[in-house]
């Protein structure tokens, strides 16, 4: 066997695997919509936490969103403002004051501190959010809402999470928000984006309670409050660039999660240029491999033989090696799968299937964002975000 077909073949063998074997990631099967819980008896507490940095753009949306959920138990909202500098606790306090004075005494605004030695900045200020609920006189929140600051949501949501929850006796239950999908590199990059981390992450895996896969969007998760106490609360993940994930790894030791896809909670942050998307990626990529320059060039040759060799083998170049047809045909078939597997999530972001036929340049971009986050982390500006610089040559944060 020559070496291109040698390739055309491990790429089509690597999708014939992802479609059939990983825990049917494409099919963008596990919704927030299915399978809804019945009401509980009796409704829990529950207090949403908002850590939030210059975030006056989307903070009054995120405020009206949850002040007008339609739950009926006691619900409160602690906004830490993380040292913001663009007026973000003035307009949190001036949404909550439009929408009526109950409204508005149930809006508590912290002044963050700097983040010490070891943390990162949105983990510290999840801590001191977390701090802030257990120094409150009345009796311990049955849940935690963690929520992003440009995240809104649809009013009948926090039922629903709570309602299932309950049912399912989840510790954690957490949902990929709907990310905006507007501008052009929006549309080219953010479906991929969630594809990609379904492909390492397959929900269903996450949501087996026999499976050690974990995971969770840290737009939105409820967290059970005295779960999160047995998983050694936020001071397990102080370090992490990646929260959300190892909230989740922290979270499934102690108790079963969920994580799903919705419509009805959306990111109102905005990526309209490339360069927005390549910051986003870059600031955690690296951390996702742990620092590790071999991992970096074997995740860069894994993604590299599952994106883009079926293409170049299905247009020839790769053809040159085997002075036959059938390294072509692997190439097609392989990326034919590869852009099957595609469709569920742009029909998820309402796309046009043609988008499919595109995932390998997806991909290639991805590849010189994952290299530019160990580029950044060598000069000592990894995980850079509004201002801060969360790691440094030693990995740490």
């Amino acid at each position: 066997m020559t070496l291109g077909l040698a390739i055309a073949s491990a790429g089509l063998a690597v999708w014939l695997y992802l479609i059939a074997a990983r825990g049917g990631f494409w099919r963008a099967a596990e919704r927030e919509e299915n399978g809804a819980a019945a009401e509980p008896a009796a409704w829990p507490s529950v207090i949403a936490v908002i850590p939030a940095r210059d975030e006056a753009e989307g903070i009054a949306a995120c405020i009206r969103s949850l002040l007008a959920q339609d739950y009926p138990g006691a619900f409160r909202i602690v906004l830490v403002d993380d040292q913001s500098g663009d007026g973000t606790a003035a307009r949190a306090h001036e949404a909550a004051v439009a929408a009526g004075s109950d409204a508005r005494e149930r809006l508590t605004i912290v002044s963050g501190r700097t983040p010490p030695a070891g943390w990162s900045g949105k983990v510290w200020a999840m801590k001191q959010g977390v701090d802030h609920v257990e120094s409150l006189a009345a009796a311990a929140p049955r849940y935690l809402l963690f929520t992003d600051a440009d995240i809104v949501y649809d009013s009948g949501i926090l039922r629903a999470l709570v309602a299932r929850a309950e049912a399912q006796g989840l510790v954690l239950t957490s949902l990929m928000v709907k990310l905006r999908c507007a501008s052009l590199p929006e549309r080219l990059f953010i479906p991929a984006f969630i594809f990609f981390f379904a492909m390492l992450y397959p929900f269903a895996w996450v949501n087996r309670r026999d499976c050690r896969i974990a995971a969770a969007a840290g737009g939105c998760m409820l967290a059970g409050f005295s779960a999160l106490r047995a998983a050694g609360g936020i001071d397990a993940i102080r370090g992490t660039l990646i929260d959300d994930c190892a909230l989740a790894r922290a979270m499934k030791a102690v108790g079963p999660i969920w994580l799903g896809l919705t419509d009805r909670v959306r990111s109102l942050r905005a990526y309209p240029r490339i360069n927005d998307i390549r910051r986003m990626v870059a600031r955690t990529a690296y951390d996702q491999l742990n620092y590790s320059p071999l991992l970096l060039a074997a995740t860069l040759a894994g993604l590299g033989l599952t994106f883009l060799a079926p293409p170049l083998a299905a247009l020839a170049p790769l053809a040159a090696f085997t002075g036959s047809g059938w390294t072509q045909a692997l190439g097609a078939a392989a990326w034919g799968l590869m852009a099957l597997a595609f469709l569920p999530m742009l029909r998820f972001y309402r796309l046009s299937p043609l988008w499919a036929l595109a995932l390998p340049a997806m991909a290639l971009a991805y590849m010189a964002f994952t290299l530019d986050s160990a580029y950044q982390h060598a000069r000592g500006r990894g995980g850079l975000w509004k201002g801060r610089v969360h790691a440094n040559a030693s990995g740490l944060r």
